[in-house]
């Protein structure tokens, strides 16, 4: 494959494995804990290197996930002791990130984890690190940490398919019928945080939020059907990252910048077009029931 393929292939997945997590967020309107997740993984990175002295996939995906249950459950910890969910996420987000920032300039000064690289990353850079494979060859290693976190993501919705949408929809009734919906919350904690920590080094934390929530809200704003939300999130996931991609080269700017705000105009449109819930539509329908 060429350069620019892998570029493309590398963002699709990225686009694909999280819009389809994304869109478990958006029904159970926890958007934002996906921001604090891609931020608070950096702590897991760094306490990762410091116990292992090593800046192995391995570790790294330990760490993250961690550090991504962690903040669930602090956030989690505050909300039932009656602080709201918003403010709960604001304070144990930004003290998380500012805990892994401290320890990167104490610990790892001379490894290339830095604060620009994780919340950035850069994307072109991915076809030169590669794996060898066999019968397979030079594969970027960022494509085989993605495509294998995509299998286990589709792997586990479909084991727990059921549970997860009567914990999103209803968990009170989900609890009364002996579904245990505090594992299956953590569960999914733990799906978003390895996705998220499986791109964190190719596009950095910027384009895996807009992936974790943009593809699900457009779906969402096209169906009601969840699993036509699923499919309909992971293909505008990939959309978006072959429309930002091109976008990028056509203005020689950030690609997974483009990327980023390809998904916030692909979100924009549909919110105007969308024929049932668009802002179009809601126009007409409340001018024809005016009249």
């Amino acid at each position: 494959m060429s350069y620019e393929l892998w570029i493309l292939l590398t963002g699709s997945l990225v686009g694909l494995s999280c819009g389809i997590v994304g869109c478990f967020l958006i029904l159970r309107k926890m958007s934002m804990l996906a921001d604090a997740i891609s931020h608070t993984v950096l702590l897991g990175l760094v306490m990762a290197f410091i116990v292992s002295q090593s800046m192995n996939g391995f570790y790294m995906l330990i760490g993250a996930v961690i550090a991504g249950l962690l903040t669930t459950f602090i956030v989690q910890l505050l909300n039932s002791s009656g602080i709201q969910e918003d403010a709960a996420i604001g304070v144990v987000f930004t003290s998380l990130f500012a805990v892994g920032v401290i320890l990167i300039s104490l610990f790892a000064k001379n490894v290339h984890l830095d604060v620009e690289h994780a919340l950035m990353g850069e994307i072109a850079f991915v076809p030169w690190n590669t794996l060898s494979l066999p019968l397979l060859g030079d594969i970027p290693q960022s494509v085989v940490m993605l495509s294998s976190v995509l299998i286990m993501d589709i792997i586990i919705i479909f084991v727990l398919y059921k549970e997860f949408k009567l914990t999103s929809f209803d968990p009170s009734m989900a609890a009364a019928i002996g579904i245990p919906v505090l594992v299956v919350h953590y569960i999914l904690m733990g799906m978003v945080s390895v996705t998220t920590v499986s791109a964190f080094d190719s596009v950095g934390a910027i384009l895996v939020v807009a992936m974790l929530i943009a593809p699900g809200a457009t779906a969402y704003l096209l169906t009601d059907r969840y699993k036509v939300m699923l499919l309909l999130s992971g293909a505008i996931g990939v959309f978006d990252s072959i429309i930002g991609y091109y976008g990028a080269k056509m203005f020689d700017v950030s690609i997974s910048g483009a990327m980023a705000v390809a998904a916030g105009l692909i979100f924009l449109l549909v919110w105007v077009l969308s024929p049932k819930y668009g802002m179009i539509s809601k126009f007409l329908q409340q001018r024809l029931t005016e009249e």
